[in-house]
């Protein structure tokens, strides 16, 4: 079994997820653009892994988008994303939250059919290893 750890970007929650990720999802529908303000969501989930809160659990706040099963947590400080349990019992991670290194890779992207307009032949694009003067 692994143990992964995990924190929100100012550091008042950090928590700890223990045991095994079923699937890696990079979703790119219009709630996840909307909730990470990107071109899509990149996230981890388990229906068997535990989850505890190791420090700022009264910082972690909830919201689920009205008549849907759009749920997510974040820290109420940064508005960092955060884990949270479905309810269905399936705990959903945000890659991106996690201090521990994940060597599992992206299973699908889904509701691609959502994708951002913007969000094509992204490999055509130059890269940068940092911010680039302007």
């Amino acid at each position: 079994m692994k143990d992964y750890t995990g924190s929100c970007l100012c550091g008042t929650v950090q928590f700890k997820i223990t045991g095994t990720f079923d699937s890696f999802y990079l979703c790119y529908c219009k709630h996840c653009q909307k909730d990470t303000g990107s071109a899509h969501a990149a996230n981890l989930f388990s229906q068997s892994a535990k989850l505890t809160w190791l420090a700022g659990i009264d910082a972690v706040t909830s919201y689920t988008l009205p008549n849907t099963r759009h749920h997510r947590s974040f820290c109420k400080f940064c508005g960092s994303a955060l884990p949270n349990l479905q309810l269905e019992g399936l705990l959903v991670v945000p890659a991106g939250c996690l201090d521990t290194k994940v060597s599992i890779l992206p299973t699908a992207h889904i509701f691609t059919s959502s994708k951002a307009t913007w969000c094509q032949n992204l490999d055509q694009i130059p890269e940068f290893k940092k911010l680039p003067s302007c």
